[in-house]
């Protein structure tokens, strides 16, 4: 439930893996699968898919917003809570831009060699997520 003056509310992060954050949040950013979206304490119930991007979790003593990159998965938004339930999460900072890059051109090497609808689709889904980690790294939209 939301703390007596209403400014908080408790925030989980959760991938296949763990459960990667618990706590109360002033406000979180999610990028969800219609456009991003803010969440605040109070908010209208609310459930979303989420595409690959970041996360911004602003904690109540928090200067700067956590940022987590995210590739895809649902939102659970209640006035008291807000749950993620993320394919894949990651520190931001823990995105490696040289191995991103390398991996791209791996990945576009891969797309012009496969054969078939769904091999080219599947490389192609690889590719779109990679363009959203470096996006994340850089703050720089990739084509």
């Amino acid at each position: 439930m939301a703390n007596a003056e209403n400014k908080t509310f408790n925030f989980e992060l959760v991938s296949p893996e763990r459960k990667l954050i618990s706590e109360p949040a002033v406000m979180v950013t999610i990028p969800g699968g219609e456009g991003d979206f803010g969440v605040l304490a109070n908010h209208s119930p609310l459930l979303s898919t989420i595409r690959a991007g970041v996360i911004e979790v602003v904690g109540e003593n928090d200067n700067e917003p956590r940022r987590l990159f995210v590739a895809g998965g649902f939102a659970d938004v209640t006035p008291e809570n807000c749950t993620v339930l993320a394919e894949y999460a990651i520190n931001v900072a823990d995105l490696d831009q040289a191995k991103i890059e390398k991996e791209l051109t791996d990945l576009k090497e891969d797309l012009a060699m496969a054969e078939g609808g769904q091999d080219k689709a599947r490389v192609q889904r690889k590719i779109d997520l990679a363009n959203a980690k470096l996006t994340a790294v850089t703050g720089e939209l990739q084509l």
